[in-house]
């Protein structure tokens, strides 16, 4: 079943449930950086949101520094528009990065 574009206010609602996520300037893609403790935690939280979009079938880009991780995704099926799968995974991953002491 394809998936569907989000409206920008669709988006903006969604967005004020995920603390910390933006919606990038040319409105294609949402995002987060997350700060770790170090560049072991960062990594360790790398694997952990590889193992969810696995899962989902639904795959970020990932920025990794030294102690920072950034996600950005949108739907390649949606030609490139956020969708309720970004959102999903959005969440997902809220919910394990408190286990890898992400800020």
């Amino acid at each position: 079943m394809p998936v569907e574009p989000l409206s920008q206010k669709d988006i903006e609602d969604r967005l004020r449930e995920l603390p910390g996520w933006a919606l990038s300037d040319d409105h294609d893609r949402i995002f987060r950086s997350y700060r770790l403790g170090g560049h072991f935690a960062a990594t360790a939280m790398v694997v952990h949101v590889a193992q969810i979009q696995e899962e989902l079938g639904h795959h970020s880009d990932l920025t990794l520094g030294y102690n920072t991780l950034t996600l950005s995704v949108n739907t390649h099926d949606a030609g490139g528009a956020v969708t309720e799968l970004d959102f999903q995974l959005a969440h997902r991953v809220e919910e394990i990065a408190p286990l890898h002491g992400a800020g």
